[in-house]
């Protein structure tokens, strides 16, 4: 089954490390967009030349930018025509990106009507002074009182984004942050090293900040994982952590090479075979520019990239049977050595990288392909 997601690129401020296509609107810009979006979702006009025929979904993912800025009647209207146009069920996974500072009782009533039934929170650290160099307000007490919230209207599947590396983190406020999200006893934990990106207000502005060495960050990670797996959950991502049952249905869709659809500015697309992309550019979106064409996807090469991101690895069967015997036999050539370093497991079936693999993914991957 497919997935739809839908970019919704409204911030209250730019975080200082993002650089996903994202910044304060007027509400004017902010209620054309939306209208744009709910166009394109009834009609797929911009993306008529990729999709063949009916297209359904059995994931919506709403991400940005911050979704939570938006009022609950324009979510309410976004999520559904979304329901309607790609006939996603009462079965479906709905989740909304939200941060823990915005009015989210204001958006209750809209999950329920909605049926939302997941939320991803934008923590990144328990911890009072990491959050404030992240540009995050909500404190502990608030995160508590949301996720709260959201249990007693019925929503038990949330959520928390943790991040690695950030400045002045060290073992002991790490401690405090895994501490604090496993208390929220939330379902998924996702726990992403900082990358300092091109043009963020932390790549122009480093050197005012302490951050963690490459060693230190790995040590975070190897202890992040450590926690997680020692609380009863499941490593099944290289940044993904879930209690058994709860893994993330729509992120999964990338991992695996299922078709997803994305809507709205910046937002990509996989489907039928095809990879393409809408612009980062609001206005273009608003005047009904068509998505553009990107790439053939569903190679090998991405095939064994995405599959090794999971905990479940890469099956060699599965990959010569679609690939080619030359693939199966490139990774089992090379397969011994990399169990030998300690960087992947391989039991003549399945290659599938050890916590000291994922940290050197990129390298182990752009040697096997």
């Amino acid at each position: 089954m497919n997935g739809v997601y839908i970019h919704i690129p409204f911030c209250k401020s730019k975080c200082p490390y993002c650089d996903f296509y994202s910044y304060r609107c007027k509400s004017e810009e902010q209620g054309k967009y939306i209208d744009s979006l709910i166009d394109e979702i009834k009609t797929s006009r911009r993306t008529d030349e990729f999709i063949k025929g009916e297209f359904t979904a059995d994931t919506l993912y709403i991400g940005g930018g911050t979704p939570s800025v938006l009022s609950g009647n324009d979510l309410t209207r976004i999520i559904t025509a979304a329901k309607k146009r790609f006939k996603i069920d009462d079965f479906s996974e709905i989740t909304i990106e939200c941060n823990p500072g915005s009015d989210i009782e204001s958006l209750i009533p809209c999950f329920k009507e909605t049926g939302v039934n997941r939320i991803s929170l934008g923590m990144q650290s328990a911890v009072d002074s990491e959050r404030r160099a992240l540009g995050r307000n909500a404190d502990q007490k608030r995160i508590t009182e949301v996720i709260k919230l959201l249990k007693d209207n019925g929503i038990e599947n949330i959520s928390l984004d943790i991040m690695l590396g950030i400045p002045s983190q060290t073992s002991e406020t790490l401690k405090e942050t895994l501490a604090f999200a496993i208390s929220c006893e939330v379902k998924h934990i996702s726990a992403y090293i900082l990358k300092i990106e091109d043009g963020t207000f932390f790549d122009t502005h480093r050197d005012k900040y302490n951050f963690p060495d490459d060693n230190a960050v790995c040590d975070l990670y190897e202890q992040c994982a450590d926690t997680l797996e020692n609380a009863g959950f499941s490593h099944y991502e290289i940044s993904n952590f879930a209690i058994p049952g709860y893994e993330s249905k729509h992120n999964t869709k990338y991992w695996t090479l299922e078709d997803y659809l994305g809507i709205g500015a910046a937002a990509h697309s996989f489907v039928n075979g095809k990879r393409f992309y809408f612009e980062s550019d609001t206005q273009s979106f608003i005047d009904g520019n068509k998505a553009i064409f990107d790439c053939d996807g569903h190679t090998a090469e991405e095939y064994i990239m995405l599959r090794l991101r999971l905990k479940n690895g890469l099956n060699l069967s599965s990959l010569t049977s679609i690939y080619g015997e030359k693939y199966g036999q490139k990774i089992i050539k090379k397969a011994p050595f990399l169990a030998e370093k300690g960087l992947a497991k391989f039991d003549g079936k399945t290659l599938s990288l050890t916590r000291k693999g994922y940290l050197l993914s990129n390298s182990i991957i752009s040697e096997l392909i």
